[in-house]
């Protein structure tokens, strides 16, 4: 699959072409810039409007084979003179960047959601050109991005708290397609900035249902907590060094227990031995040869647990299903952060949870009242 470049290459390129041409008065349609990885970009600059101390530049994002929202956006830099003999490089956001409005992300609050890594590409580049043409002033950059407040809705920048725009970001400078990494960052960014909010437990869940259950059973904030995907055993990664002191982990069977057999990437491509658990818990509460059969020829999880009711040992099996998910989140966590761990079912509800759980949820929720309050 082929890989893309971030906005912050696309800025970065913008930024150096617009650079190059006001300083050295020589107009130019492709720009090369060095990725932090390595690669080198070669951009085509596009939307070049050249005024007395200023020119703008634009580079359309390729993400390559990534379904990226933000592909095909068009990439502003504008950069302008300014005569103060200090040789500084003065990044600032226009139309369709991001404000940032809550603690704990890359950049403070208040400022324009273009993220360090971008920063110093962006400064990088600048400064290689004033180099270049032995440029005594400062240069101040100006990154839009005309379609970026329609873009930014439908992407984590409303819940994280970014208003107005996208972000610019990328540590790489490439788009790796359907990049883990770039999920995982987004987990670590999101649980980051509630650590930083003065949350104590993590609460997590690996999609929208279980958000839901928690809403429906326990009234329950549901953004309050992280989506983590399938990426369970990276995000119980990310919560030790963060520095959480406790987790809360909520989820649909169908996913969870697969927790119970020790496997912390839920993804069906990893593995799924889902009813080949249920099963297991099943035979360990005395089911019958007719009921394993049942449950290993089921179809879904929801399937399964109708067969552990109808043989009356569904309690059971699920005693035994929390006993081993709590060993091997423990095992994957150490012995910090705690985790307690809450497992449902679309069709039954609340099939089991740890030991630890009610104490975790009344932390949780008082938590919660309290922000609430503060708010």
């Amino acid at each position: 699959m082929r890989s893309g470049f971030t906005t912050g290459s696309c800025s970065a390129a913008a930024a150096k072409a617009a650079a190059f041409m006001l300083l050295g008065g020589n107009r130019t349609e492709q720009i090369g810039i060095r990725t932090p990885a390595g690669p080198v970009y070669e951009a085509q600059i596009c939307e070049i409007v050249i005024e007395e101390n200023s020119v703008t530049c634009g580079v359309i994002k390729d993400a390559g084979d990534d379904p990226d929202v933000t592909d095909k956006a068009l990439i502003l830099a504008e950069v302008t003179r300014v005569p103060d003999g200090k040789r500084a490089v003065m990044i600032e956001g226009g139309e369709g960047v991001g404000v940032v409005t809550r603690p704990g992300l890359d950049q403070p609050v208040g400022c324009s959601a273009i993220n360090s890594v971008p920063r110093k590409m962006i400064t990088q580049e600048v400064t290689e050109v004033m180099d270049i043409f032995d440029c005594p002033d400062s240069l101040r950059v100006v990154i839009s991005v005309p379609d970026g407040g329609e873009l930014a809705k439908k992407t984590f920048n409303p819940r994280l708290g970014i208003t107005g725009g996208i972000s610019i970001i990328g540590t790489t400078g490439i788009v790796e397609p359907m990049s883990t990494r770039s999920i995982l960052e987004t987990i670590r960014l999101e649980l980051n900035q509630k650590k930083e909010e003065g949350r104590q437990i993590a609460v997590v869940s690996p999609g929208n249902y279980g958000l839901d259950f928690m809403k429906k059973q326990y009234g329950y904030d549901l953004n309050r907590a992280v989506k983590c995907a399938n990426y369970i055993g990276d995000t119980i990664d990310i919560v030790r060094e963060l520095g959480y002191g406790k987790m809360l982990l909520v989820g649909h069977v169908g996913k969870l227990i697969k927790l119970s057999g020790g496997i912390m990437n839920t993804h069906s491509k990893e593995a799924d031995c889902r009813m080949e658990l249920m099963a297991s818990a099943a035979f360990r509460a005395g089911a019958d040869r007719e009921t394993l059969k049942k449950i290993l020829n089921s179809v879904s999880t929801e399937e399964a647990y109708g067969y552990l009711l109808d043989a009356k040992i569904a309690e059971s099996s699920f005693r035994a299903v929390m006993e081993r998910i709590g060993f091997y989140v423990k095992k994957r966590a150490g012995d910090t952060p705690e985790i307690a761990c809450i497992v449902y079912s679309n069709q039954w509800g609340l099939l089991g949870k740890t030991e630890n759980a009610d104490a975790m949820i009344a932390e949780v929720l008082a938590e919660d009242k309290k922000e609430k309050e503060h708010d």
